[in-house]
């Protein structure tokens, strides 16, 4: 059986992603992919991994997971989604590492379902904004006082990524970038529930719903309507002119109001941000979905 988990990051989609793919659970039925509700297996599977810790895995784990998370048959593929799957947001930076149970909980992930063709999704997003709405989480707002040791130059997704790897090498890990996520979100759809790529889906402008002014909003809906683009790359075209022109500021441009970032900071951050992303695309058993290509 195929398993695919969204697993956050924290402060990127908050659970739109999930929602959006739920409004096909009727058509993804149809074709063997079960997207069972959040509150059927987010204690659940952390349980089960804490679980483990020291112990030996019982052999019927998997298949009791199973039966509690679905109501069906077993479906050829289950989608799971859970933004807190790696921590809750106060151990985002504990013991001054970024994301540091990464490792432990892929490897437990793994060692629950160790049958099971695992995939993972994860968008990531510019460090100087994660900063500030994960520290907000918390309600705090002093970097110094949360993040210990680490240096917010140190925070790259990179290491991350390198720790999920370690914890399951064998697995297929899928990264976006959060700030591209209203260019490819269609896409997004598609890649996490699995579905048959000659299927219709709703639900494929919801972000943009929520960023596009009205006339905006009715340009696009126009453009989609016409003829099929001849390549992703020139669907995200028309999808970023429009953006230019008709995002609504209020729900599209931030300011950092951390006391220790000031603007050069915030440019310094957001350059190792790119520079990391590079590093990343080039990371074997890693996919970086990034739009125009």
């Amino acid at each position: 059986m195929q398993i695919a988990f969204h697993i956050g990051a924290h402060c990127t989609d908050e659970d739109r992603l999930l929602k959006s793919v739920l409004k096909n659970a009727q058509i993804l039925a149809q074709q063997g992919i079960a997207v069972p509700g959040p509150g059927k297996y987010r204690s659940l599977i952390r349980e089960a991994i804490h679980g483990l810790a020291g112990n030996d895995l019982h052999p019927d784990t998997r298949d009791i997971l199973l039966e509690t998370i679905t109501d069906t048959q077993t479906p050829r593929r289950l989608v799971l989604s859970n933004e807190n799957f790696l921590c809750v947001p106060n151990r985002i930076y504990e013991h001054g590492v970024f994301y540091p149970q990464a490792e432990t909980k892929t490897r437990g992930l793994h060692r629950l379902f160790p049958e099971d063709e695992i995939s993972l999704f994860m968008a990531i997003r510019n460090p100087a904004g994660f900063l500030q709405d994960s520290l907000a989480r918390i309600q705090q707002t002093r970097i110094d006082a949360n993040l210990g040791v680490l240096d917010p130059e140190e925070i790259r997704w990179s290491d991350v990524i390198r720790r999920i790897k370690q914890g399951a090498p064998d697995t297929l890990l899928t990264l976006w970038c959060n700030e591209d996520s209203p260019l490819i979100w269609d896409q997004l759809i598609r890649r996490l529930s699995g579905i048959d790529p000659q299927s219709p889906i709703t639900g494929g402008t919801d972000l943009l719903a929520s960023l596009l002014d009205p006339e905006g909003m009715a340009i696009l809906s126009d453009s989609l309507a016409k003829a099929p683009f001849d390549s992703d790359a020139d669907r995200h075209d028309m999808i970023a002119a429009i953006w230019s022109e008709h995002a609504r500021p209020d729900v599209v441009d931030q300011d950092i109001e951390l006391p220790e970032l000031d603007a050069a900071s915030v440019a310094h951050l957001t350059a190792l941000y790119e520079q990391d992303l590079a590093v990343i695309d080039a990371m074997p058993g890693v996919e970086l979905l990034l739009p125009f290509r």
